[in-house]
C-alpha cells in the first residue's frame, strides 16, 4: 500500500516555536516550506477534478456508448498514469473502468472490495443515493507503480450512472522508513559525516522518497546537520522543538539515540499533503556524535 506523505516538519503553532530565536525561526522556516508543499492533496485533488469534469461532460455530450468505450481506452484521453474513469451504474454494473477495462468493465461489482475487505461500490452507491457528488476513501492498487495505496474517489451522478475518478496520496509504512533509515546510515558510515549530510538534503540524492526523507540531529548542539524536507533548516538548534500537544520531540530523540542507540519516537505532527493532524512516528539511530531518523505518518 503505497503512500505518499510529504512529510515536513511544520510548525504552526507559535506558542511550541517560541522557546528560543533559534527556534522560532526554523519554525517560520517549516511553515513556509510546508506552504509550498502543502498543496500536495489539493493539487491531485484537482487533477482528479479537472479529469471528472471532462467525462462527465463528454458523457452528457456524447451518450453513453460512445463516452463508456472511451473511458475504457487505456490509451486514450480519459487515462493518465494513476488517473482513469470508471463508471458505475445504480444497478452495480461496471460499465467502463480505465484502470481495468478487461476486468471489471460489464461486470456487476456490488460486491467488490477494497484491499483491506471495504465494500467500495457499495459505500459509492449509498454516498450517490443521498448526494449527486462527493467522494469515498478506500484502499486500490495503484498501476502507476503496482502498488496497493489509500486512494480518494471523487463522483458525480449523471441520470443513472456514477461517474469516478479518483487520486493517490502515498503514506509511508514502518518497513519502509527503516529501509531508508538503514540506507542513510550505511551512506555516512561509507561516505563520511559531510558526503552523507550532502545526499540528505538532496531532493534527488536518494534519501527522499515521497513522503520519506532522512533528517540528522547532533546529539550536543540539538542543531540539525541535514533534513531531506527542508535543507535550509540546516544549522539551526531544534532542540527545544515540541510537538502540537507539547511533547519535546528532539529532546526524546536525544535520549532514546543515547541510551538505546536506536529506537522509535511518536508524536502527534501536522501532516502537509493532508493538512491535518496526524499521528507521527520516527525511527532513529545514532551514528558517532549524530542522530539519524526518518519519519513516517499513520492514517
Amino acid at each position: 500500500m503505497k503512500t505518499t506523505h510529504y512529510g515536513i516538519w511544520t510548525v504552526t503553532f507559535c506558542a511550541a516555536l517560541s522557546v528560543t530565536p533559534c527556534l522560532h525561526a526554523a519554525g517560520e522556516e517549516m511553515a513556509k516550506t510546508a506552504k509550498s508543499v502543502g498543496s500536495v492533496e489539493r493539487g491531485e485533488a484537482q487533477k482528479a477534478e479537472a479529469m471528472l469534469n471532462r467525462a462527465v461532460d463528454y458523457l452528457q455530450k456524447q451518450g453513453p456508448d460512445q463516452a463508456f468505450a472511451a473511458f475504457n481506452n487505456r490509451s486514450g484521453d480519459f487515462v493518465s498514469g494513476p488517473y482513469y474513469v470508471y463508471v458505475v451504474g445504480l444497478d452495480g454494473i461496471m460499465h467502463a473502468n480505465g484502470g481495468a477495462p478487461d476486468v471489471l468493465a460489464g461486470k456487476n461489482v456490488l460486491d467488490l472490495r477494497d484491499a483491506a475487505g471495504k465494500p467500495l461500490i457499495s459505500d459509492l452507491l449509498q454516498a450517490a443515493a443521498s448526494h449527486d457528488s462527493g467522494a469515498i476513501e478506500y484502499h486500490w492498487l495503484n498501476r502507476a507503480d503496482n502498488r496497493v495505496e489509500n486512494k480518494t474517489a471523487k463522483f458525480r451522478k449523471v441520470g443513472n450512472h456514477v461517474v469516478v475518478v479518483g487520486y493517490y496520496l502515498p503514506r509511508a509504512t514502518f518497513e519502509q522508513a527503516r529501509a531508508l533509515l538503514d540506507k542513510a546510515v550505511a551512506e555516512m558510515k561509507k561516505a563520511g559525516a559531510g558526503t552523507a549530510f550532502k545526499a540528505f538534503n538532496d531532493p534527488k540524492g536518494g534519501f527522499v522518497r515521497d513522503d520519506l526523507y532522512v533528517f540528522a540531529i547532533g546529539l550536543e548542539d540539538g542543531k540539525y546537520r541535514a533534513s531531506g524536507a527542508a535543507p535550509q533548516l540546516s544549522g539551526q538548534n531544534v532542540r527545544d522543538l515540541h510537538d502540537v500537544a507539547g511533547k519535546p520531540i528532539v529532546q526524546d530523540m536525544i535520549a532514546v539515540a543515547r541510551k538505546s542507540g536506536s529506537g522509535q519516537v511518536d508524536y502527534v505532527w501536522r501532516n502537509p499533503a493532508t493538512n491535518a493532524v496526524e499521528s507521527k512516528h520516527s525511527v532513529i539511530q545514532r551514528v558517532d556524535d549524530v542522530l539519524l531518523g526518518v519519519g513516517y505518518y499513520e492514517k
